[in-house]
């Protein structure tokens, strides 16, 4: 894999990642590269949030992969602490490079760390590919999640 350095996401890295968002059929109805306010000031409130990690993957100071963590404190499961993994991307020059794995492994071990005792994410039913790689990855899609937009 080279030389490769996941680390919180800067300003700096906010078009590349707001790029890969975008780069495919969901994020190009939804996402606005060419107006980066909003995505700025989603970094702000999410750099003072203690429980959330927008992380980059950078290759020789390229930002290639960013995923965000979101650490959960709960009273079910005995009052555990869970993860949510969300907004995984690749750039396309290095999907099946094993880049999404390692990311999603950081996120795990980083969730261990933090005391979780529970990773989960939603994947999109389109999306069918990305099913195949989080199962390879030991995840399970063992619940029915719901979307309400506002």
């Amino acid at each position: 894999m080279g030389d490769l350095e996941i680390r919180p996401a800067t300003k700096d890295d906010i078009p590349a990642i707001v790029a890969m968002l975008a780069d495919d059929p969901l994020g190009a109805q939804r996402e606005s590269p060419d107006d980066l306010s909003p995505y700025l000031a989603a970094l702000e409130r999410l750099s003072s949030d203690p429980n959330q990690h927008l992380m980059t993957a950078v290759r020789e100071g390229r930002v290639v992969g960013t995923l965000q963590l979101t650490v959960i404190p709960g009273l079910s499961r005995r009052g555990s602490t869970r993860s949510i993994i969300e907004g995984v991307r690749i750039h396309g020059d290095e999907r099946g490079s094993g880049l999404g794995t390692r990311l999603v492994e950081w996120a795990i071990e980083e969730s261990r760390r933090q005391g979780c005792q529970l990773v989960q994410l939603t994947s999109d039913n389109t999306r069918t590919d990305a099913h195949r790689f989080y199962e390879r990855l030991g995840f399970t899609a063992s619940h029915v999640g719901f979307k309400l937009p506002l």
